[in-house]
């Protein structure tokens, strides 16, 4: 069993409010592909509507937090890959106003979730091209502010799991740490 890491990060509001600035222009990127698949389905859109409103001030609610698991759920149901990214992609700008100060590994995704998500999605819209992944990490490279690089600096790597997810993710941060 993982032992949970006991150890905190300095964190504060402004930059969790840049970071869920930053996951949320990733998942509205790609917010189109979801719909287009899933015209009915309110629920990415209503989620990265409530971290852009997050990101312009407004407090850390329940229903941010309703809102996030809800487009999780979205990307649960979905059965096109590119539509269940772009709907993960959404639940992790939610998600990223919870981001703990804790350093362990898992809270790169609330960092990074979004963006590895986006560029998936538009590798997977491109016929799963590489080359338009790894065009998507640069594009969200230059997006990136100095806060969420100095907050990703203070977390640990992420683990390197099985998938072209956990592959755009380490990429990112990769370049982002550098």
């Amino acid at each position: 069993m993982k032992e949970k890491s006991k150890i905190e990060i300095q964190l504060g509001e402004d930059e969790r409010r840049e970071i869920a600035r930053f996951a949320a222009t990733c998942a509205r990127r790609v917010l189109p592909i979801f719909e287009a698949a899933y015209p009915n389905d309110q629920r990415p859109r209503d989620a990265i509507a409530e971290a852009e409103a997050f990101a312009a001030g407004d407090k850390r609610t329940a229903t941010l937090r309703a809102r996030a698991w809800a487009a999780y759920a979205a990307a649960r149901e979905t059965k096109d890959a590119a539509a269940a990214n772009a709907a993960h992609a959404a639940s992790h700008a939610a998600a990223a106003a919870y981001l703990h100060p804790l350093a362990t590994p898992h809270q790169v995704k609330h960092v990074l979730g979004a963006a590895a998500h986006q560029a998936l999605v538009l590798e997977l819209e491109a016929g799963n091209d590489i080359a338009v992944g790894k065009e998507q990490l640069h594009w969200a490279t230059n997006l990136a502010s100095p806060a969420v690089r100095d907050v990703l600096r203070r977390l640990p790597l992420p683990p390197h799991g099985r998938g072209r997810f956990s592959e755009l993710l380490n990429e990112l941060d990769a370049q982002l740490r550098d």
